[in-house]
This record gives structure tokens, C-alpha cells and sequence, in this order.
């Protein structure tokens, strides 16, 4: 079963949009223009940021981080 992480390697601030893009199997890069829109749309991509960034647990270990195939 798969895990959303904060990704700490990849990060800008907080992993947030580096752990979704893993979990996702996306480009980190899509995931954080997809929150800069939500964020100046409105301020929908702040709050679900901070929810995510405060819920989500850090990626201990390489192993919880999905690799790209």
C-alpha cells in the first residue's frame, strides 16, 4: 500500500510538492506549478499546503520513496 512522504531530499521548502509528485509517479515540477495556480486562484494551495506539509510524515529512508520507472 502506498504512503504519501515528505520528501526531504528534493525539496524547496517543505517536500510537500516532492512527496506528492512520488507518491503520484509525477514530475515534481507539475505538482508545484499545480500549487502555485491553486495559490493564486485563491487561497486554496496555501491551506491544503500547510494540511499536507502538517499531516504527512517525513520519508526516513530511501525505501519510502518511490523510485521512478
Amino acid at each position: 500500500m502506498k504512503k504519501l512522504y515528505l520528501d526531504k531530499k528534493n525539496k524547496k521548502i517543505a517536500g510537500v510538492c516532492a512527496g506528492i509528485a512520488n507518491y503520484l509517479v509525477v514530475d515534481v515540477a507539475v505538482v508545484r506549478i499545480l500549487f502555485l495556480i491553486a495559490l493564486i486562484c485563491g487561497s486554496f494551495g496555501f491551506w491544503a499546503y500547510i494540511i499536507v506539509w502538517a499531516v504527512a510524515p517525513a520519508a526516513e529512508e530511501v525505501v519510502d520513496i518511490p523510485e521512478e520507472q
